[in-house]
């Protein structure tokens, strides 16, 4: 008798597991049944939205639901995050993350959200160099020059950023925190203000996104030192890595798809699946090309492992530097 009934609780736990896999395999091909909104956390035409809409074209081209694109800008990206977050987590309302939302950890102190704890990672999309650059006017052509000209003048050396807890910021913080030298802050509101005042020498310093400097560096109004990623950028294949004078130096802009956290394993794993193919499709790629991007593709698994360790690496520059949110 004891045996029969064993017997018969296996079996019928074997049949709850199977009903439980088939419905999960069905989700994940019949999702999506509906359109599916992006959020994102800047106003339209910023990198961040252009890629999203280069990627949220492919996933409605191959998906057959379309996969709108939403601007919630404000608060370094809390304002979108927080919509996700709150969504329901069914894989309809996503988030196209990015650095600053690593930063906000630390950078915000009263977050209604953990941006680590409260999101499903999906996949990477692509990952953008920054370039050190100076103004002509500087006389250093090299990181070693720049820091010892940096150190010969402490405090009278403008560092312009695109603002506070911005990814140029913080870039600006990692180097001047191992590099061991004073640079002085200047925030602006937005990258082109202060791109405007290194053009013109009321600045000498900036760490500013490639594409926006690019064509200033090619025709030599601007000299680029460096890139910040551990790899040189084919935008710039002659410019050095800062890492290749400062050991462990690493600064970029990163984007990815997240969902609410419990989003079904099934979603995630298909939209991973998609993503993955979005940022090697050729025309895809030849774009992120321009925008000196190199396309992000693992498992959901890898971009949470990027998410945790950059929010823990922007967390100990936040503090050594004091950055509060402005």
């Amino acid at each position: 008798m004891i045996r029969r009934r064993i017997l018969a609780l296996t079996l019928m736990f074997a049949v709850v597991a199977f009903g439980l896999n088939a419905i999960g395999a069905a989700t994940a091909q019949s999702y999506p049944t509906r359109p599916v909104r992006l959020i994102v956390g800047v106003a339209a035409g910023a990198t961040n939205d252009l890629i999203a809409r280069l990627i949220g074209q492919y996933l409605s081209e191959h998906l057959g639901q379309q996969f709108i694109i939403e601007n919630r800008p404000g608060a370094g990206g809390n304002i979108a995050a927080e919509v996700v977050v709150n969504a329901p987590p069914d894989g309809y309302t996503l988030l196209h993350a990015t650095t600053g939302n690593a930063i906000s950890v630390t950078l915000y102190e009263k977050l209604k959200f953990n941006f680590v704890h409260d999101m499903a990672p999906i996949a990477g999309t692509v990952l953008t160099p920054l370039v050190m650059e100076v103004h002509p006017a500087v006389p250093a052509k090299t990181i070693p020059e720049f820091i010892a000209y940096a150190r010969a003048n402490p405090g009278r050396v403008n560092m312009a950023s695109a603002g506070n807890g911005t990814a140029p910021h913080v870039a600006g913080e990692l180097f001047k925190m191992m590099a061991g030298v004073n640079l002085v802050h200047v925030p602006y509101r937005g990258s082109a203000p202060a791109l405007t005042d290194l053009l013109g020498g009321q600045v000498q310093v900036t760490f500013d996104p490639v594409p926006a400097s690019i064509e200033y560096i090619r025709s030599g109004r601007l000299r680029a030192l460096a890139v910040t990623t551990a790899i040189r950028s084919e935008a710039l294949p002659e410019v050095p890595t800062v890492a290749a004078f400062l050991q462990g130096y690493e600064a970029s802009n990163w984007w990815g798809v997240c969902g609410p956290k419990n989003t079904p394993a099934e979603i995630v794993d298909r939209l991973n699946k998609e993503i993955n193919a979005a940022v090697v499709d050729p025309k895809i790629k030849a774009r992120l090309a321009d925008l000196g991007g190199i396309p992000l593709r693992g498992s959901p698994a890898d971009f949470g492992k990027l998410i945790a360790e950059e929010t823990e690496k922007w967390a100990k520059v936040v503090k050594f530097a004091g950055i509060k949110a402005e």
